[in-house]
């Protein structure tokens, strides 16, 4: 495990970045950034974290929810009440459309470690390669690379996905 120190510096500009992005308030995403860490530091004496790139986002992503909902920005629904179809026809084109994106996010969840984080953090954070490079001190290279072979791998899953799901509605 690195230094608590070495991993604040590596990693702290990730976590404000994307704490800024959801909220556009500099000083709240440097509140969220600190409390993101103070969780990671409490965390690593009793569970050590395997995949800190993936957990700090993640945690950011909850904390910066947490806040908005505190402040009154968002408010969370019962899923339940958000899908009430209209006909048989909607129901079932929802139900497929869950299962599709399960399927999706579990295709991504397949992908090797650092793919999935460059992957998720280029079409979920929305960060440029350069961003992404920064933020992983890799070059800007080795993230086209990574997100090239993960798109590929993807792909290829997804012509088959897509044909099984056009296949149900046959």
């Amino acid at each position: 495990m690195e230094d608590f120190e070495d991993l604040y510096n590596k990693y702290w500009k990730l976590v404000f970045n994307a704490a800024y992005k959801r909220l556009g308030d500099l000083e709240i995403a440097k509140d969220i950034t600190q409390d993101v860490f103070v969780q990671l530091f409490t965390r690593q004496e009793s569970a050590p974290v395997e995949n800190i790139p993936a957990y700090l986002l993640i945690s950011v992503r909850n904390a910066v929810f947490k806040h908005l909902e505190r402040s009154g920005r968002i408010v969370f629904t019962d899923d339940a009440a958000l899908d009430v179809p209209d006909s048989k026809a909607d129901a079932d084109a929802g139900i497929r459309n869950r299962e599709f994106i399960a399927s999706f996010e579990k295709l991504v969840d397949t992908l090797p470690p650092q793919q999935k984080i460059i992957f998720k953090l280029k079409f979920e954070e929305e960060l440029s390669s350069a961003q992404i490079a920064e933020n992983l001190q890799i070059s800007p290279k080795t993230v086209r690379n990574q997100l090239g072979k993960a798109l590929s791998a993807l792909r290829s899953s997804l012509l088959f996905l897509f044909s099984a799901l056009i296949l149900s509605f046959i």
